[in-house]
């Protein structure tokens, strides 16, 4: 158990049978009345977010988690199948449990977090940043790069992101894995 006022970001509760993560927390103390905290959480499972509040000394429960570095081997089905980096065991891993699944490539090192008590896998995370190898796109035309327009382009993961005009077929570009925008390109 946790009391309110011990609440910080990244810490773990678990809230009418559901596990959410503190992404936010405020300490309030109005002119009249208590302390309280207004807290705003994630779930773990399907990405809302909710905003709480609680008195100071509540008791919640809190609940800890493990993060560890497993590599992704290959897909099998709808599951994805990762390795443990120390152990070497694998895990299967469901789709909808990876974020930023479309820029996942085999052999790239993710952060997988689950549930120390149980040992339940909450979700796998890949770095928020990745490099990855244009397979397809137009050719740009010579002299039209004055302009902030974007194109589309296929990438080896198979996933379809904008990117400038300037860059071509067999490049290598960072992809941020959280909204799937174009960063930069990479000098070879």
């Amino acid at each position: 158990m946790i009391n309110s006022q011990d609440i910080k970001n990244g810490v773990c509760i678990r809230m009418d049978g559901r596990l959410y993560f503190v992404i936010e927390f405020l300490h309030v103390k109005p002119g009249k009345g208590n302390t309280i905290m207004r807290v705003k959480f994630k779930d773990v499972v399907d990405g809302r977010v909710i905003e709480r509040r609680f008195n100071i000394g509540e008791k919640l429960e809190d609940v800890r988690v493990e993060r560890r570095p497993y590599q992704y081997l290959y897909q099998e089905g709808a599951d994805y199948i990762f390795m443990n980096q120390e152990t070497y065991e694998q895990i299967p891993i469901a789709h909808d449990l990876i974020t930023g699944v479309d820029y996942l490539k085999e052999g790239m090192v993710c952060d997988v977090v689950s549930d120390a008590s149980t040992d339940t896998v909450l979700y796998a995370e890949l770095p928020t940043k990745v490099e990855l190898q244009i397979v397809y796109t137009e050719p740009g035309l010579k002299g039209d790069t004055a302009t902030n327009t974007l194109k589309p382009a296929k990438l080896e993961t198979g996933a379809e992101i904008r990117v400038p005009l300037f860059i071509n077929e067999g490049e290598i570009v960072r992809v941020d894995t959280r909204d799937g925008s174009y960063c930069e390109r990479v000098k070879a």
